[in-house]
């Protein structure tokens, strides 16, 4: 099984830590709708047919920013292109672009899993991340949400921000908890270089909050969603049993997927599974539009001991953690003495289980970074 992951690149103004290829001229969003369309057919009888793909993922940029018949025109082409045994398919939205009709068209296009890009409903805060929409908008299409027929959805919060009180964290999640969700996305904030916040920070008109504040937030969203029945199964990643997502638990799992649209990535094993391949589009629209997306960029190859140490890090974020054996059988991977005594360690001081599986504790998942980068660097 596979997934896809289509790459809709445009935004209506950047936030001021998101890292992720957009622009913001709209006027050839049809054109590009017309070129992915072209994209999805040059895939046709390839390796990418062979095996069903079972979730598409529509991120971006802002893929609400089309229309539902855009949206409609994308996944009919895909099901002529494709062998698809379609469990989850998810758009990611703004909430400024959220109404009753839009929703309905979507669900009526075949989306049945709407990602919500909330983020806080702190007025200060969507002015500080630059987000588009205000505290009544994300409100509102909450509103509309739970109205709605999607009976799937996540919600994303941002926490670990500058200014950020506990209590400011605790009103946004009492109010996100208001409508239901079934999954919740939280993120630590992230400070990317190239970003507009990476910039402020570099040059010290912005001071992130220290790692122990980060610390009490994290503590924060896991103790309160866990009272509501929403419980962390990735790092960043909380649900209700049963609602966890199969299109990303699939990355987390090693699974196949493609990537299309400008700037998207795909990882792909080859037929023998010892080795694979990591590649992206080029991150340029007008260079999409041309048809380059036909050269692959920055093209990857992985043997087995480089998938066996990413398998590592990305099973090692998820509650379930890595089956020792599944290591052994196909990546043909054993810890080290050095990382069998460092797990020791982490085991002693409750961040580790290890038995016939290892995963990380709630403690160890608060600092799974760290952890991983010591593991993988101890290979």
């Amino acid at each position: 099984m596979s997934g896809l992951y289509i790459h809709i690149p445009f935004c209506k103004q950047a936030c001021s830590y998101c890292d992720f290829y957009f622009v913001t001229r709209h006027q050839q969003k049809q054109d590009f709708v017309d070129e992915l369309i072209r994209e999805i057919h040059s895939k046709k009888d390839s390796v990418f047919t062979e095996e069903p793909v079972q979730t598409i993922y529509f991120g971006g940029g802002t893929p609400s920013l089309l229309s539902a018949d855009q949206v409609n025109a994308i996944l009919d082409e895909i099901n002529k292109v494709f062998d698809t045994d379609l469990k989850e398919i998810t758009l990611e939205m703004n909430p400024d672009d959220v109404s009753p009709e839009y929703l309905s068209g979507l669900k009526s296009a075949g989306i049945n899993r709407a990602s919500m890009g909330v983020q806080s409903f702190n007025p200060e805060l969507l002015k500080f991340m630059n987000r588009a929409h205000t505290s009544e908008e994300a409100m509102k299409c909450l509103e509309i949400l739970e109205a709605s027929e999607f009976k799937v959805f996540t919600v994303d919060l941002i926490y670990g921000n500058p200014g950020q009180s506990l209590d400011i964290l605790e009103k946004d999640i009492d109010t996100i908890l208001q409508f239901k969700p079934p999954h919740i996305s939280a993120y630590s904030l992230t400070i990317e270089p190239q970003t507009r916040l990476g910039k402020q920070v570099e040059l010290g008109r912005i001071i992130p909050p220290q790692d122990d504040t980060v610390s009490d937030h994290f503590d924060l969203v896991v103790q309160k969603l866990a009272e509501a029945g929403i419980q962390q199964y990735e790092v960043s990643n909380y649900a209700k049993p049963g609602h966890e997502a199969v299109h990303n638990s699939n990355y987390w799992n090693h699974e196949n997927y493609l990537g299309l649209g400008p700037g998207a990535h795909s990882f792909w094993w080859d037929k023998n599974r010892d080795s694979a391949k990591r590649w992206k589009n080029e991150a340029n629209l007008e260079a999409y539009l041309k048809g380059e997306w036909k050269e692959k960029a920055e093209l990857e190859e992985l043997n087995l001991g480089d998938l066996a140490e990413e398998r590592l890090m990305l099973g090692l974020r998820t509650k379930a953690g890595l089956s020792m054996s599944e290591l052994k059988t196909s990546y043909d991977f054993e810890f080290n003495a050095r990382q069998l005594e460092y797990l020791q360690r982490l085991e002693e001081g409750g961040r580790v289980e290890t038995k016939n599986r290892i995963y990380l504790t709630k403690e160890g998942l608060k600092i799974a970074d760290s952890i991983l980068l010591d593991l993988v660097t101890m290979v």
